[in-house]
């Protein structure tokens, strides 16, 4: 199925040229990892999508530092282990992919479906571009298992591996059931 510019406009309240800027690459990255094939994945990816991006407006994480961010540096979890890793790898993409182990993963899953994609440790910037910042988000979903989840309606745990804990959780479930009521 696939999610129109009117789906996401009466779904989010998000503006037609909004829409317009995000529906193509939404649908590229849902029908590359199977998304699309039931109603309630499309709804619960985009729900996601939506909250952590703040309706599509942010790529890109904001930066302060703030506290937790200033963490980010040295993190070997995250594979920050040069000089600067921190900022360099903050949060990018419309499901904030943060981290050099995190990058280099990324760039690893999506040369299995999509040969040219770049290389996002070498360029984690081009996760801001739209296009990039869709597909990874689909990628995130597909090796979190998040598809399964979503066939089950189960909001809370898909918000819990997307964003580590719960934080807008009753905005990712209103606009989960937005987009349960206008998809067809």
């Amino acid at each position: 199925m696939r999610v129109s510019k009117d789906h996401l406009v009466e779904g989010l309240d998000v503006s037609i040229k909004t829409a317009d800027w995000w529906d193509d690459h939404l649908n590229e990255a849902m029908a590359l990892y199977g998304i699309d094939l039931h109603r309630q994945r499309v709804a619960a990816f985009i729900a996601q999508v939506a909250h952590e991006s703040g309706r599509f407006h942010y790529v890109r994480e904001i930066w302060g530092p703030t506290r937790a961010q200033a963490r980010y540096e040295g993190r070997k979890d995250l594979g920050n282990t040069q000089p600067g890793d921190g900022h360099r790898f903050l949060g990018r993409g419309l499901i904030q992919l943060t981290g050099r182990a995190n990058a280099k993963r990324m760039t690893h899953e999506l040369r299995k479906k999509i040969t040219t994609a770049p290389d996002f440790e070498v360029q984690p910037e081009l996760l801001e571009l739209p296009r990039w910042a869709a597909l990874s988000a689909g990628c995130f979903w597909d090796w979190m298992a998040l598809n399964a989840l979503a066939d089950e309606g189960a909001i809370t745990a898909i918000s819990k591996k997307v964003n580590g804990g719960f934080n807008g959780l009753a905005e990712r479930k209103k606009y989960w059931k937005q987009l349960l009521e206008v998809l067809p």
